[in-house]
């Protein structure tokens, strides 16, 4: 059972639930995403495995996951990124969000960048693949429906310009 933290609206730390309840109860939570480039500037994706209970098959973020109890917003990149892609490397703290998803569920999104050519070691349980596009091809793969998980197209939308297809 995984146990995240609560946080009021100035994330601040005020108590901690199962991560289901926090789902059932709409409490505001952390979570952390990496957004990584290579040296040509374009962004790695990864494709979530078919086995993610949420969005499954969805292009997401290189990293990206919750803040467990008790972690920092670093400590829990650092976890992700070799959970998910079986590396170490450095990155550097980008923003921090405010988001509010489609159920009301909110949650301060910190993003870190980091800058990696690969090679990825996958984790099948967690992602089918890892590749890199520019931004224009990325807003060509939203253009043409292809499924992006809302955190990211929330960070893309906000931060690169890549506008939600309609």
């Amino acid at each position: 059972m995984e146990i995240l933290d609560i946080v009021d609206n100035k994330d601040c730390v005020i108590g901690c639930a199962p991560r289901e309840e926090i789902k059932e109860r709409l409490l505001c939570h952390r979570i952390v995403h990496i957004l990584i480039f290579n040296e040509q500037e374009e962004m790695a994706l990864q494709l979530s495995s078919q086995n993610k209970a949420f969005c499954p098959g969805h292009w997401g973020t290189a990293v990206g996951g919750h803040v467990k109890s008790g972690e920092n917003y670093e400590q829990a990149a650092l976890r992700e990124l070799e959970e998910e892609l079986g590396v170490k490397m450095e990155f550097q703290f980008f923003q921090k969000d405010y988001f509010e998803n489609i159920w009301g569920l909110p949650k301060f999104i910190v993003t870190f960048t980091a800058i990696f050519n690969g090679p990825f070691k996958v984790n099948p349980e967690e992602l089918e693949k890892i590749e890199f596009f520019n931004l224009s091809k990325i807003q060509e793969l939203i253009d043409n429906k292809e499924k992006f998980h809302p955190e990211l197209l929330f960070l893309l939308e906000k931060h690169y310009g890549i506008k939600k297809s309609k």
